[in-house]
């Protein structure tokens, strides 16, 4: 038997070391330190949902700054509008207590002209009688207010009597009402809206932060709680009125 056949089937001895080709063949054993942890596998998933939350949270605030900035111009020109209206109103007013003014005068010119049997001055009176006064003053002698005791005082007391710049002054003051209660309403809605870019500006500043943060269970939490306040802007978004 030759050298190399004993060498082959020559045990190895207790206590020796193995040969270099038994350390080559032995697989590499990883420390426990070495792996990388949950939290560190959820990283590359925290900075994509952080750039979708910025990227939201961006649109969201310029939308809500936009609609604030319309929702104010409505409130201005619905203000202007109401202004303008009730100046209107208190012009047609005006004119039309003046014009009652006349109308009591002319009546009472006729009442003093009847009183003294004057028949041909108190005709004069009537037939200058505006045309609401002389409809209001038919329906009244109709009455017989000479000899019936329940008949209207005057013609100013009948139903019939009815100064369209009165109208037209009650009208204006309703619209100018309306535009108010419009004005006010989008002022409402403007606030809303800035107080929903305040809330959508702190998802941006939550997103920020947590860039800079090594901790990434905490850098987890911040992604949630701005995830949590994006919604509940987007959900002030929905429900608000646009314009």
């Amino acid at each position: 038997m030759s050298e190399n056949d004993n060498a082959q089937t020559e045990p190895v001895q207790a206590g020796t070391e193995p040969s270099p080709e038994h350390n080559a063949e032995a697989p590499e054993r990883t420390s426990f330190i070495d792996l990388p942890s949950r939290w560190d596998r959820l990283e590359p998933l925290a900075e994509v949902i952080a750039t979708l939350l910025l990227a939201l949270a961006t649109l969201a605030t310029a939308w809500s700054g936009y609609q604030s900035a319309r929702w104010g111009g409505v409130q201005a020109s619905n203000t202007s509008q109401s202004i303008a209206l009730r100046t209107e109103s208190t012009r047609a007013s005006t004119l039309a207590g003046q014009r009652t003014q006349i109308n009591i005068g002319l009546f009472t010119n006729w009442i003093n002209a009847f009183a003294h049997d004057d028949q041909i001055l108190a005709d004069f009176y009537e037939n200058r009688f505006p045309p609401e006064l002389a409809m209001a003053f038919d329906a009244w002698i109709a009455t017989d207010p000479v000899n019936n005791p329940d008949a209207p005082k005057s013609p100013f007391s009948m139903e019939e009597y009815d100064v369209d710049l009165l109208q037209e002054a009650q009208r204006l003051e309703a619209e100018a009402v309306e535009k108010s209660k419009i004005s006010a309403a989008a002022n409402q809605t403007a606030d809303n809206y800035i107080l929903n870019t305040v809330i959508l500006a702190s998802v941006l500043f939550l997103t920020g932060v947590q860039s800079r943060m090594k901790s990434v269970p905490a850098r987890s939490l911040i992604i949630l709680l701005s995830l949590l306040i994006l919604s509940y802007g987007l959900y002030n978004i929905a429900r608000l009125p646009i314009n």
